[in-house]
């Protein structure tokens, strides 16, 4: 038997066009390989930047930890029974507890130096002197080449 509703008259297959500006309603990801590409390229060069990581950070955190460890009472869990590793009867005797920050990181603060501010300092153009120096930069390669071509002649 033929199905009639209200929706589809006549039993019609709908033929919807839904291509109209299809490309407002997606979002394509054809940039991915060169995100990717460029993430791994900054990695890279912060890797390089912070490469020789600073040792005596490292030394002076574990000083810090080993003074940390002598100076820690650890009392026994068990009154009657001593573990090894738990303080002596002497050291519990003479434990406080500590408030407040205990062995805080010490910083050392770069000295600033205070310099008076001359004429020189002044009248000097950053923005020029670096506009120049990047042209010198530019055209380094192409004065080489030419002051070696002058040099030849000479010869």
């Amino acid at each position: 038997m033929v199905k009639h509703n209200n929706v589809v008259p006549n039993n019609v297959v709908p033929n919807g066009h839904f291509r109209k500006h299809w490309q407002n309603y997606i979002e394509t990801w054809f940039n991915q390989p060169a995100r990717k590409a460029r993430r791994r390229l900054a990695r890279q060069k912060n890797a390089v930047k912070i490469f020789p990581r600073p040792t005596a950070g490292l030394h002076a955190n574990v000083q810090r930890l080993k003074t940390y460890k002598a100076k820690l009472v650890v009392f026994p869990r068990r009154a009657r029974k001593f573990k090894a590793g738990d303080s002596t009867p002497e050291e519990l005797a003479n434990a406080t507890q500590v408030q407040g920050t205990y062995l805080p990181l010490v910083r050392e603060k770069p000295a600033v130096e205070l310099v008076e501010v001359t004429d020189e300092m002044k009248s000097f153009n950053a923005y020029a002197k670096l506009r120049v120096e990047r042209m010198n930069k530019r055209h380094m390669g192409a004065r080489m080449k030419k002051a070696a071509e002058a040099e030849k002649e000479d010869k």
